[in-house]
């Protein structure tokens, strides 16, 4: 590849800033009439559902860049052959045509394997075109266009994408040879995302696995004479650790402290409100994200804090938070809440410390290796998000 530097300030030459070398000219103008049509799905009836049959495509399935798979539906395989023309081929790209837009980003996902045969339902468009569909892809995941199309469908309520809003949205589009090379490209890096996204999800079900053994008794660490441990013991937790509650961080200066919410880091002060090791959890809102810490940190009233350890180890505590299903310990029936109560009578088996230990940095370790990946998940998403900017008019 090679980058191509604009002659000309004044007009905006059709030419990208970066190119594979085989490639020179300017890209045509155009507008996304011409370059795809959207072919709209079938009103099935909510009636026709089955428990079991074909894949029923519906807008919930289709998310940012994937297809998801929390709430599948089904239909009677009987239907495909009375509709053939609404049945999905892997490799077909769709789009959400109802609230297409989240976050400033386009609900478009291709066809997978799984969803291959799928029936496509109304409100969710498959993507026509004579030019290359992974190039039509990648071109509609550009911020600049998006925009555009967020503009353009503005004023329906709730937001439908309708190809009379969009057709007439300017683009430059290259030829064919063109298209195919830079979509390969990007598929190769899309493809790069996808399996670190694969490697995160199974460590993270390989990490759910071992905490199941580990706090079952089922897999046990030996001591250093490589005998047994002794045996777990039965504890409270409000006699293990101490809660402490956020407090108030407005009347503060600007400084170094970190000030945590339930979402995480907000900001700095310059006052701690605690310092040392903790395990935080939400005591209202977001009450099942616990997360651990170390330092001096001041943290908002909707947050508890763990302190005064009594022979548990602060990254164990994390470790049993973790294991709690926060949310059977919900105390509104509106926002989600705890008490110090609730959280101080609950019940758990402990080690001894030796084995909180090497459980802990067990499970860390494993952590570690989830950020290390979740990282390169962002760095190769940033990557892809500057040849989006570079490589296309």
């Amino acid at each position: 590849m090679s980058t191509v530097t604009l002659h000309s300030e004044k007009k905006k030459t059709l030419v990208p800033q970066l190119r594979f070398q085989e490639f020179d000219g300017e890209w045509n103008n155009s507008n996304l009439g011409e370059a795809f049509t959207i072919f709209n799905g079938y009103a099935f009836s909510s009636s026709l559902s089955v428990e079991d049959g074909v894949l029923w495509v519906k807008i919930a399935d289709v998310g940012i860049q994937e297809m998801k798979k929390n709430n599948l539906s089904y239909l009677p395989i009987s239907l495909k052959e009375k509709h053939k023309k609404f049945i999905l081929t892997k490799g077909d790209f769709v789009v959400a045509l109802t609230r297409p837009i989240l976050n400033g980003k386009l609900k478009i996902a291709q066809i997978n394997s799984f969803f291959d045969g799928a029936l496509l339902n109304q409100r969710v468009g498959k993507i026509i075109s004579n030019n290359s569909h992974y190039f039509i892809y990648s071109l509609l995941q550009k911020d600049e266009l998006i925009k555009s199309i967020e503009n353009n469908i503005a004023g329906s309520d709730p937001p439908n994408l309708s190809p009379n809003e969009i057709n007439s949205i300017e683009i430059s589009f290259p030829p064919l040879p063109e298209q195919q090379k830079i979509a390969s490209f990007l598929s190769a890096v899309d493809e790069k995302i996808q399996q670190l996204s694969r490697k995160k999800e199974l460590l993270e079900q390989y990490k759910k696995g071992v905490m199941e053994q580990l706090f079952s008794g089922k897999l046990r660490f030996k001591d250093e004479n490589g005998e047994d441990y002794a045996d777990w013991e039965e504890k409270k937790l409000g006699e293990v650790f101490k809660i402490g509650s956020g407090k108030d961080y407005k009347n503060l200066e600007k400084g170094n402290i970190p000030v945590f919410g339930t979402g995480g880091y907000m900001l700095s002060v310059n006052k701690f409100l605690h310092s040392g090791e903790t395990v935080f959890i939400g005591r209202k809102g977001t009450i099942d994200k616990p997360f651990y810490f170390n330092g001096e940190f001041w943290t908002v009233d909707t947050l508890f804090y763990t302190h005064t350890f009594k022979n548990v180890t602060p990254k164990f505590i994390y470790c049993v938070f973790q294991q709690i299903n926060w949310k059977l310990h919900n105390e509104a029936s509106g926002v989600p809440s705890l008490s110090k109560s609730t959280i101080e009578k609950l019940t758990f088996d402990f080690p001894c410390i030796e084995e909180q230990q090497k459980i802990a940095d067990f499970l860390s370790s494993i952590d570690a290796k989830i950020e290390s990946t979740n990282q390169q998940i962002t760095q190769t998403q940033s990557f892809k998000k500057g040849l989006l900017q570079q490589m296309f008019v």
